[in-house]
């Protein structure tokens, strides 16, 4: 499965953040944000990852990441020229796609939680034509909202609805089979002038080929897209870490675990950053690895 992460747009709600640099490499705590929608491909098991930026924003990126060999894996770069909504992802990325299944994931949100890794794991391995996800919000009708029966079954997608059928926000995560690239082909602009990935879904949903996965309450999904959800975010990462020793979205650990990266490599970068908190932490953290080569509980989590 290949992985993308959509990292374009104009940030215009983070202004003046964003006037100088991406919204996806403004700090969520100690870490671009970028790092924690990067991290769940990596969880669900994904080492092809493109990242979809604009044009002159790419080098920054790539600065960053390279070509992901540092961490075990292979990242590639493409231009979206300007934003023309989330499906324009498959557009953009057919070439990496090339026919196979893949997942997006916006670059703005994070997610953290219990039995996380599993679940993205086992939603790509019975992949069988789209899975959504859905988290329960206080306010659907600012997102996209799922319908679901009394089975469990999705019977509905709807963007933005003033009337919202359920409370199941769909966060910015989706797999897809092979089929996706040509869906999004066939795709007219909404009246917002968006290639609309709720008329992808709509599109799996009529052949009876989306599913969707609740992601429970034990999953927190933050979409960091506001000064205030950003300051969120930022909170709800140290609290975390602080409470709990480890750090969310070091790809750095997540490479060794999922054994993309030995844990000497990831001992070598962590020696890059070791100034800080964080390369101290990854250091720390390839040690541990050693004398334990056991999976992390995250991944177990």
């Amino acid at each position: 499965m290949k992985g993308i992460v959509l990292a374009g747009g104009t940030g215009t709600r983070l202004q003046p953040l964003t006037l100088v640099s991406s919204k996806q490499l403004a700090p969520i705590y100690d870490k671009p944000m970028v790092y924690y929608p990067l991290s769940v491909l990596m969880l669900a098991d994904i080492d092809d990852i493109l990242i979809i930026a604009r044009p002159e924003e790419i080098e920054l990126f790539r600065k960053l990441f390279g070509d992901g060999a540092r961490l075990g894996m292979r990242i590639d770069y493409a231009a979206q020229e300007e934003p023309r909504g989330i499906a324009d992802a498959f557009r953009v990325g057919a070439d990496h796609i090339k026919g196979e299944d893949c997942a997006l994931v916006l670059g703005d949100n994070l997610f953290h939680g219990a039995k996380l890794p599993t679940t993205l794991r086992k939603a790509a391995r019975e992949l069988r034509g789209c899975v959504l996800f859905g988290h329960q919000v206080a306010e659907p009708q600012h997102f996209g909202v799922a319908e679901i029966d009394t089975k469990g079954q999705l019977v509905s997608i709807e963007e933005k609805p003033e009337h919202p059928r359920s409370n199941l926000a769909i966060p910015g995560l989706y797999f897809f089979d092979s089929t996706v690239a040509d869906i999004a082909r066939g795709l007219r602009p909404s009246p917002r002038g968006e290639l609309e990935i709720t008329d992808v879904l709509r599109a799996y949903l009529a052949e009876g080929r989306a599913d969707l996965v609740w992601l429970g309450r034990g999953v927190t999904w933050l979409d960091a897209g506001t000064h205030e959800s950003l300051l969120d975010a930022g909170r709800f990462v140290r609290d975390i870490q602080h409470h709990q020793g480890t750090r969310l979205g070091c790809v750095e650990e997540i490479a060794m675990y999922m054994g993309f990266i030995s844990a000497d490599s990831c001992y070598e970068l962590g020696a890059e950053m070791k100034g800080s908190p964080y390369g101290q932490y990854v250091m720390e953290s390839a040690q541990a690895h050693r004398l334990n080569p056991a999976p992390a509980k995250f991944l177990e989590e």
